[in-house]
């Protein structure tokens, strides 16, 4: 279901008037790097994006009518020196995490951008 998902996720980014350019992830999370459009917040887009996959999950099976997204998110900017540095490592999810958890990493990047945080408030 990744491809058809990631596929539905392209669609609601160019709805938004953000344009992808690398939708990836594994069983636990989803990366999108994206165009941010100058008429919409990274706030309003990840709502967006939240709410209009989730309504579509839910009528894919049974399986899928609790399906939820976790309450938070991490949004980064990055320079076009990185953009291909990017595109990579979310095609390259899977075999990234059999060595490192999405979660320490996900620490990781907070710290090297330098957001603080509070795990009891980071996971859902």
């Amino acid at each position: 279901m990744a491809d058809e998902l990631y596929r539905y996720l392209a669609t609601v980014c160019t709805t938004s008037g953000c344009p992808p350019h690398k939708i990836g992830g594994t069983r636990d999370h989803v990366h999108i790097l994206f165009s941010l459009s100058r008429t919409i917040t990274v706030a309003k887009f990840v709502e967006t994006v939240k709410t209009a996959s989730s309504k579509w999950i839910k009528v894919k099976g049974v399986e899928f009518t609790q399906f939820a997204w976790q309450n938070g998110y991490g949004a980064f900017s990055i320079g076009q020196s990185q953009f291909d540095t990017v595109r990579r490592y979310i095609e390259t999810q899977e075999e990234h995490h059999q060595k490192r958890t999405f979660q320490d990493e996900f620490r990781a990047l907070l710290r090297r951008y330098g957001v603080e945080f509070d795990e009891r408030f980071v996971w859902d």
